[in-house]
């Protein structure tokens, strides 16, 4: 029988489909993850499921006596940009320190490869697209700093213990399977907002932002399947470490194209449904204000007043989803 893998945020939007895709292909799994942003119905019943936080040494060291787990699928994060903008400390507590905590007692009991669900939000604002693998990590918000961080806490442990760690950089992940989707509380993704709308859940559409350089004022996005997300999880588990190398960091890229502006997806969406959507435009969702206060390209953290509190409740892409 195979060792088990250890899924962190296997209950959230992105983790389960993980999970599900994990036991399609043979492997035991046992999930952890804490419920706070995640749903335990989510979990497919064949897994193993554990409740707890990844920064519990007591909790994890007793999964670990009970499960030998070969490898680390780890989701687990908090994952709203606006949110880390508000709570700067409780998104590294969360991503880095407890982080730290699911590193030493996975090494301590064998574990030695690591799959890490990073972000482009590493990268900030590139300077070209498509962004290419090596481009500088310059994060512009406390989030993407808290995946940076871990990405260098990993590449550590990789150099220290001799383990394979890959780190996945994705964002803008979307859609659904026949038994999983995206349930957040609140719901700030813009696929499944459209379809509130459109069902008459949900009065109008918030269109984040109207100021970008773009024809119409509006985001260009890019959107990647959960399934190709999952999919592209359980490839890193399976490659060979020897062409990875200890410490490399292949990444999955969200390439951007034209013609992916959201009023004109709005429109689309709109014809499609057959009924009025109405659109309600507002400034860009939280993020890094930049102020001259802190020098020439240096980022002073500022709270936006759309910026969501501690008291948020939502999914996680691992133990809830992203919003990068």
């Amino acid at each position: 029988m195979k060792d088990s893998v250890l899924v962190t945020g296997g209950a959230g939007y992105i983790g389960s489909v993980v999970v599900a895709q994990l036991l399609a292909r043979g492997y035991p799994v046992v999930v952890l993850d804490d419920l706070s942003r995640g749903h335990r119905a989510a979990v497919a019943p064949e897994a193993t499921f554990v409740q707890g936080g990844v920064g519990d040494r007591a909790a994890l060291d007793a999964l670990l006596r009970s499960h030998r787990c070969h490898a680390l699928v780890h989701l687990a994060a908090y994952a709203l940009v606006g949110e880390s903008v508000a709570e700067p400390e409780m998104y590294r507590a969360n991503n880095v320190t407890a982080g730290r905590v699911l590193l030493e007692r996975a090494a301590a009991a064998g574990v030695r490869r690591v799959v890490f669900s990073s972000s482009c939000a590493v990268y900030g604002h590139p300077s070209v697209t498509p962004i290419p693998e090596d481009a500088p990590l310059a994060p512009v918000n406390p989030y993407g700093e808290t995946k940076r961080d871990f990405e260098r806490v990993l590449a550590d442990y990789a150099r220290a213990d001799g383990a394979s760690v890959v780190n996945l950089r994705y964002f803008n992940a979307a859609g659904a399977t026949a038994h999983q989707g995206e349930d957040h509380v609140p719901e700030t993704h813009l696929i499944p907002n459209v379809l509130r709308v459109a069902s008459g859940r949900q009065l109008a559409l918030d269109i984040q932002g109207t100021d970008y350089p773009t024809p119409d004022g509006t985001a260009v996005r890019d959107y990647v399947h959960v399934l190709d997300i999952a999919d592209a999880h359980v490839r890193a588990l399976e490659a060979d470490p020897t062409q990875a190398g200890s410490s490399g960091t292949p990444c999955s890229r969200s390439q951007k194209r034209r013609g992916g502006l959201r009023a004109a997806r709005f429109r689309r969406w709109r014809d499609r449904a057959g009924r009025g959507i109405r659109p309600s435009s507002l400034r860009r969702r939280g993020g890094p204000q930049r102020s001259s206060a802190g020098g020439r390209g240096t980022p002073v953290w500022r709270r936006s007043s759309r910026a969501r509190g501690p008291g948020t409740r939502r999914t996680r892409m691992g133990t809830g989803t992203r919003e990068d």
